[in-house]
């Protein structure tokens, strides 16, 4: 990965996430949970059973390499896009040299049952807290995805950007879920977004009057709008007082020749998350600039297989479910 920024505070960038979405249908049974959910160790991983859902997508498989990087277990089955055939894909990283065979099941009716039915025999063979999921799939999927995750006492990290975010959230408290649900895994742009963040807390209208301008390109293939975009415009219009509209003021580049114009290597095409956000003065006498340009997928995915053993040790904490950001996960130290 090649990450080239030019900062106002931190660098970093927005998540990519082009995989073969699919949206979950509930299935006619559902596993049960039990009222007893411990692990092992608060810091053994060793039992550990990641679904990575989406693959063969390349964010889903790049996350899923990163846990077999970072020493975690993948889920034997995963959900894939309801379009796709049922198919065994092997999942091997090329740093460790791990790798695992994973049956990726269509997201159908028939496909549902099956995963709820394989999501039994694995808890009962490493327990009900050592089954977790990350979900890189389709911005459209994401809603009814995280319904049947909360309904199956399923954890899960949320690396899909899109769909309806407040209720998103507003149905995982609703069900005391256990999430990680953040528009970025990277944690350098995780803290960069805690900074800025930050400072519209303790200088709101610093900025008064100025214009901003956004400007973002990812990989044609990408859906929907910068996910970080929207969280980093939320605070530089605290510093502003603009009057910027997410929907319509946002310029996104998803054609190959204005990438290429925009900075971003031919090689990286496929692959990439450039932002520039500018401030300007009232008479254009002044510039404040902030850039976080990434190219390549490792920094998000390496986060996410962070952001789900930080999510397992508080599964088997005993406590209540609860929604964390990836702040949580950096405030924690668990962003290695």
């Amino acid at each position: 990965m090649t990450m080239k920024s030019v900062f106002l505070l931190c660098g970093a960038a927005a998540s990519l996430h082009q995989t073969h979405g699919f949206a979950l249908i509930q299935p006619t049974q559902r596993c049960q949970s039990s009222t007893s959910l411990q692990m092992t160790s608060a810091d053994d991983s060793s039992s550990l059973r990641i679904m990575v859902n989406g693959m063969p997508g390349p964010m889903a498989t790049a996350a899923a390499e990163a846990c077999l990087r970072k020493g975690l277990s993948l889920s034997p089955v995963a959900m894939t896009g309801p379009d796709m055939e049922p198919s065994t894909i092997t999942v091997t990283d090329d740093v460790s040299g791990s790798s695992a065979d994973v049956r990726l099941i269509p997201a159908t009716t028939e496909g549902t049952d099956e995963i709820v039915s394989s999501l039994a025999g694995i808890r009962e063979s490493v327990g009900d807290a050592n089954v977790l999921a990350i979900d890189y799939t389709h911005p459209s999927a994401v809603n009814n995805n995280a319904i049947f995750y909360a309904e199956n006492k399923l954890p899960f990290v949320m690396g899909t950007t899109g769909g309806d975010r407040d209720k998103l959230m507003e149905d995982m408290q609703s069900r005391d879920a256990f999430a990680v649900i953040a528009p970025n895994m990277g944690k350098q742009i995780v803290a960069m977004q805690a900074g800025l963040e930050d400072l519209a807390t303790k200088f709101p209208s610093a900025f008064a009057g100025y214009k901003l301008e956004v400007t973002e390109s990812h990989q044609k293939t990408k859906a929907d709008t910068s996910g970080t975009a929207k969280a980093v415009i939320g605070s530089l219009k605290e510093l502003s007082d603009d009057d910027f509209d997410l929907e319509e003021d946002i310029k996104m580049l998803r054609d190959d020749e204005s990438s290429l114009a925009f900075g971003v290597s031919e090689e990286a095409l496929n692959g990439h998350a450039f932002h520039t956000y500018t401030l300007t003065s009232p008479d254009g006498s002044v510039q404040f600039e902030l850039k976080h340009n990434v190219e390549g997928r490792t920094v998000y995915a390496e986060g996410t297989a962070d952001a789900v053993k930080f999510l397992a040790s508080k599964v088997g904490s005993g406590m209540e479910g609860k929604v964390f950001s990836m702040i949580d996960v950096l405030q924690a130290g668990a962003l290695e």
